[in-house]
């Protein structure tokens, strides 16, 4: 996956993170699929709420589904 540059990320709409704070960027699959996989490891980790999890779960497919079509 190819990592954001600070002026990348500043210039991503709020509307291209699953949750408030410009947390997990899921503006393209690789960063999907990338949010999905910490997401789990920090409700894990008890660093993540379920409603959160839902939340960047419910996105993040929302996005790979998108750009699978």
């Amino acid at each position: 996956m190819s990592r954001l540059t600070t002026e990348e990320r500043n210039a991503l709409p709020d509307s291209a993170f699953a949750l408030p704070g410009r947390r997990y960027p899921i503006h393209d699959a690789a960063h999907a699929r990338d949010a999905l996989a910490r997401a789990s490891e920090m409700l894990h980790r008890g660093e993540l709420t379920q409603d959160e999890y839902d939340t960047v779960h419910r996105k993040a497919e929302a996005v790979l589904h998108h750009e699978g079509s």
